[in-house]
């Protein structure tokens, strides 16, 4: 069932199973903010009955990452263009941007499990947005690459937090730094990517791993993603504080005894 196709964004919901599909394959599914507009809509359109949402790129690319048309004069049709956004005020940059940043937020809600599917480029604004999944298996041509610092810019679309997660600061802040290539085998290597398959293999391993996720009880895996996005932020004895809440609430639960 498809529910959104406009602004390069498509999706459809299959069961409990979501897929937003970037769709604008003739320009490596190149981002716009009406693509980051469509991509909120995606978000809030989702059915209650959805688990799993899958994020993939039409073509041979992911995500080859902002349209370089925001940098020109005259931008977008409809749009300012990034150069008048950098002329007015603190406060409506900050909103401005914040509202870009909306598109990169809702992937790691508590209530779904993210995957992205990811082939070919993931540059920019694509290597973000893998980020903003709670998972990514990969093909192997996968390219990563954080080109914002050779635009004179900085990683503002909420990736900088998971990247440091995944791999490190070090190793965040050299590959932002350089803004080099990661390619598929290093990826699974230093933890950016949970899996790397032949190309042919990617969309049937993405299956694979829905099917998987959604195995075990709803209610037990929206637990368990709370606890672990949690744990970061608390202390050890914090943690196990949250473990045995979250365990007494599933175990009534289980009993018939919640609310």
């Amino acid at each position: 069932m498809t529910l959104l196709d406009k602004d390069g964004v498509h999706l459809t919901v299959d069961d409990a199973v979501a897929t937003v599909t970037l769709s604008n394959p003739t320009k490596r599914n190149a981002q716009t903010p009406a693509l980051w507009r469509a991509l909120v809509e995606a978000g809030q359109l989702l059915p209650g009955s959805v688990r799993v949402v899958v994020l993939r790129g039409e073509g041979k690319s992911f995500s080859a990452g902002l349209d370089r048309q925001a940098f020109t004069p005259e931008g977008f049709d409809g749009e300012p263009s990034f150069l008048d956004l950098a002329r007015g005020s603190d406060a409506d940059l900050d909103r401005t941007i914040a509202e870009y940043q909306d598109a990169f937020t809702w992937w790691r809600r508590n209530d779904i499990i993210s995957i992205a599917a990811v082939q070919g480029h993931a540059i920019g604004a694509g290597f973000q947005l893998a980020l903003a999944c709670d998972l990514r298996v990969c093909a192997d041509d996968a390219q990563f690459a954080m080109r914002e610092t050779s635009l004179g810019l900085v990683p503002d679309l909420t990736g900088t937090h998971p990247l440091v997660g995944l791999v490190g600061y070090a190793r965040a802040l050299e590959i932002c730094a350089t803004g080099r290539f990661v390619h598929a085998a290093e990826a699974e290597r230093i933890g950016l990517a949970n899996l790397v398959v032949p190309t042919a293999e990617l969309d049937a391993a993405v299956a694979d791993l829905s099917a998987a996720l959604l195995a075990a009880p709803r209610s037990a895996v929206i637990e368990t993603k709370a606890l672990l996005r949690g744990a970061v932020d608390r202390t050890y004895e914090d943690q196990r504080t949250a473990e045995r809440a979250a365990q007494a609430r599933r175990l009534r639960d289980l009993a018939g005894l919640s609310d």
